[in-house]
């Protein structure tokens, strides 16, 4: 018999395990390991992944695979190796962890159908339901909701006349083409030419054309290059001179646009020093793990392209992370100048579509390095020689919802596999990368020079106590304020950085200080100026601003906060003259905005570039001498361990935008907390300082580097129930550790209430707890059947970011 395993798809604790069937003789040379297959499962058919082969089950009656959902294989050996990682790594299920490797596109789309059963026949069924099935022998279950018409069927399949069925719905598109080629070879076509009425010209173009290029080529490219009608290309296919077919072509985010091919650029001696190692690793198929910490504008770069450089001569290849936000057309630019077409860009951008192509140009060997965003390490290389994660101490790098997993641990698993070198580059390390780095776990290479020899910019701290004093009461310091007038007279450019999106942060009423919040999270609303609404960022709640107060009917109503909608209409009010570019997630939410907008300011469209975290990385404009940053407290007061940390990696990497070519370059921080040392210490740019200050901090606080943190959040549409589970949960976890370790709760969210389900959860801060895992998968064991049958939630993060 053959047998497959396969893991089907259905997240839940019963079904996390191969499941055995049969595979059927005309499909036994396609079904192997990493084939989606389409099963029955139940009363339905499901997808499923293949995990292994055999010829022997424990079960007597197998059920057997529908068909196979592709002709090769979607997931490598060594990506379903992977999957047991990240399923033992993140306690997920292993549907998870597969589907987390895939473009959305390969992501299974259930349709539900009604089928006349095999025994029964069209005028059986009532007359009112027998339209929905005028079209042969099935009927979609939208039409019959939409009519009105479920009751009436439930009573014709008690009858047993229909049947409810799920059947997979492949979502894959591929995008096809007309393209034309000869049918007949050149001695018949030149035959053909010689018969030509003197009136054909197009078609006398058209058999020119072929015998000088006799490939396939796209009909609208054909008729465009050759100035011709489609009447030509008709007159010729009906002649049967040449053909018509449909190829599949690959969607290009990059079609429109040119890259110049560069050559490397000669290196400093630094950079030498520092590219050494990792080129040595490359050469001896070592895996090592590198720390490249190097001051913005230091080049790290072109370190990584020449340490690409030496892999692809090699015959391997790369994959190269960039934080989402950076992931700018500036960086997609020198990938695509150095390598060409050898380069996949993976990003949120891209439509589904163009994912699903970019991941089979990998798939397909036809590109050699891969540069993308957190899920672009799961790329299906099978021969890396390098990974790279730019930026490494970004956030965004780990995963908030299932499977909750860290790029750069997958980046060092995948690394162990292939026997190769993993560089984590960053201006400002993560406190934990910094450490390893400092116990040898990690190599550190150093930068500590910008590449031109040019200075860091001087950087300037403003305290706007100081200025409310003075009778300032504009979002703009006067020093600030100068020094916009004094680089819009010289013509330079100026990057304005706030840490917000949207017009007010919240609507408050002045009377009686009721501030608006959402009614299904404990959160206030934020106000957005263009669609005049108030916006829940946790569930997506909106609603219009009151005229009047829903507390005390008073009409003062008035929005605090400072949003980037705010800061633009305060730059038009104070310089009229000043050309302004806002990017936040508002103005570039439409596919292709953020380029545009990044293309506007390069080219001089605009004095000022005014946005939030999206400008902090990759922009290296010439023209800029001047960042502001408006408020740099807002990270620092959240209720997180890391927001010193945030707060002075933020302020440094936008820093780092001005003055990285000939003009020198200034930065103006205002700040309401001069003193705090993460703030003061961005303006001196010392992350050494910093380092050895918030380590102090951490380890008398008991938080990473020195411990570990394991996250437990129950959430539930009761208050009391959310409270005694995580009640029952803490005390079982205590049981299970040792006394070293340090247990916080149960305590409500910092957020304690999103979508109408409360939120509690209980941190644990440990060193080493060999029992941890199995007390956590027991738990998620004993309230699995809950968590089906009732609103219960149960999430565990073993390294959380994120404590909201």
């Amino acid at each position: 018999m053959n047998i497959a395993s396969v893991i089907v798809d259905v997240p839940a604790k019963q079904t996390d395990k191969p499941f055995d069937y049969l595979i059927p003789e005309q499909y036994k040379e396609v079904i192997v390991p990493g084939v989606r297959v389409n099963v029955p499962f139940g009363p339905r058919n499901i997808q499923g992944f293949v995990t292994g082969l055999k010829t022997e089950s424990n079960f007597k009656k197998l059920k057997s695979i529908a068909e196979p959902l592709d002709l090769t294989p979607v997931l490598n050996p060594e990506l379903l190796e992977l999957g047991d990682w990240l399923t033992e790594h993140s306690l997920c299920y292993k549907i998870s962890a597969f589907q987390a490797m895939l473009p959305a596109a390969l992501k299974a789309k259930y349709e539900k159908k009604l089928i006349l059963a095999p025994k029964a026949a069209l005028n059986d069924l009532p007359e009112e339901v027998r339209h929905l099935f005028a079209g042969g022998k099935e009927a979609k279950w939208e039409e019959a909701v939409e009519q009105g018409l479920i009751d009436t069927l439930k009573k014709v399949a008690a009858r047993g006349l229909v049947e409810v069925v799920y059947q997979v719905k492949d979502r894959v598109r591929k995008k096809r083409l007309r393209h034309i080629s000869p049918t007949v070879d050149q001695s018949v076509m030149k035959s053909q030419f010689d018969q030509l009425a003197a009136n054909a010209k197009g078609q006398r173009v058209l058999i020119e054309y072929f015998l000088q290029h006799p490939e396939p080529v796209e009909l609208r490219a054909l008729l465009s290059s050759l100035s011709i009608s489609q009447a030509s290309v008709k007159g010729l296919v009906k002649k049967g001179i040449l053909g018509e077919q449909d190829l599949e072509v690959y969607r290009d985010p990059y079609e429109a646009r040119e890259f110049q091919r560069k050559e490397a650029l000669q290196l400093t001696s630094a950079q030498k020093d520092a590219i050494e190692p990792v080129l040595s690793s490359i050469n001896e198929d070592r895996h090592e793990v590198f720390l490249l910490y190097g001051v913005t504008g230091s080049g790290k770069t072109e370190i990584y392209l020449q340490s690409i450089q030496k892999v692809l001569s090699k015959g391997q290849e790369a994959i190269v992370l960039v934080p989402e936000i950076s992931l700018t057309p500036q960086m997609v630019k020198r990938f695509k100048e150095r390598f060409g077409d050898l380069v996949a860009v993976m990003h949120s951008g891209l439509s589904a579509g163009e994912k699903y192509d970019e991941w089979r140009k990998i798939q397909r060997r036809e590109v050699k390095v891969v540069v993308g965003a957190r899920s672009a390490i799961f790329a299906p290389f099978e021969n890396l020689g390098i990974i790279i994660i730019d930026e490494e101490h970004e956030t965004s790098y780990k995963q908030e919802e299932n499977p909750r997993y860290h790029a750069r641990d997958v980046a060092i698993q995948r690394g162990l596999t292939h026997r190769c070198p993993v560089v984590l580059g960053s201006a400002t390390p993560s406190l934990e990368s910094f450490a390893r780095a400092q116990k040898g776990v990690y190599t550190l290479l150093s930068l500590p020079e910008r590449m031109n020899q040019q200075p860091l910019p001087k950087v300037e701290l403003v305290d706007m106590r100081e200025e409310l004093r003075q009778g300032n009461r504009s979002m703009f310091s006067s020093l600030l304020f100068e020094k916009l007038q004094d680089r819009l007279e010289k013509g330079e450019q100026t990057v304005l950085f706030l840490n917000k999106r949207g017009h007010s942060s919240f609507v408050m009423c002045r009377d009686c200080g009721y501030v608006i919040n959402c009614p299904n999270c404990d959160i206030t609303l934020t106000y957005h100026r263009h669609k005049e609404q108030m916006k829940c960022h946790y569930c997506g709640f909106e609603d219009i601003v009151p005229a009047v107060c829903p507390e005390c009917a008073s009409e003062h109503i008035r929005y605090f906060g400072t949003g980037t909608q705010k800061v633009e209409e305060e730059l038009n009010k104070l310089l009229p003259e000043a050309r302004v570019i806002r990017m936040d997630v508002d103005t570039t939410g439409r596919k292709g905005s953020h380029e545009k907008l990044l293309n506007a300011f390069q080219e001089g469209a605009a004095d000022i570039l005014l946005g939030t975290q999206m400008i902090a990385k990759g922009l290296d404009f010439p023209n800029i001498t001047l960042v502001g940053v408006l408020s740099a407290d807002t990270m620092l007061h959240l209720p997180d361990f890391r927001s010193s940390e945030k707060t002075f990696q933020l302020l440094t990497q936008v820093s780092g935008r001005a003055g990285r070519h000939e003009l020198p370059g200034e930065v103006v921080i205002q700040t309401y907390t001069p003193e705090h040392y993460s703030i003061e210490l961005a303006g001196s740019q010392d992350f050494d300082r910093f380092y050895q200050q918030e380590m102090v901090a951490r380890k008398v606080h008991k938080y990473p580097p020195f411990y570990y943190l394991s996250l437990i959040t129950v959430s539930h549409e009761e208050l009391m129930k959310a409270v005694s589970i995580t009640e029952k949960i803490t005390r079982f976890i205590a049981s299970r550790l040792s006394q070293e370790a340090v247990i916080l709760g149960p305590v409500a969210s910092p957020i304690p209430r999103i979508n109408n389900r409360y939120r509690y959860q209980c941190l644990i801060k440990y060193k080493k707890e060999p029992e941890l895992k199995s007390a956590l998968k027991a738990i998620l064991d004993h309230y699995q059947q809950e968590s089906a049958s009732s609103t219960l939630q149960i999430s565990m993060d073993l390294n959380p970011y994120i404590l909201m």
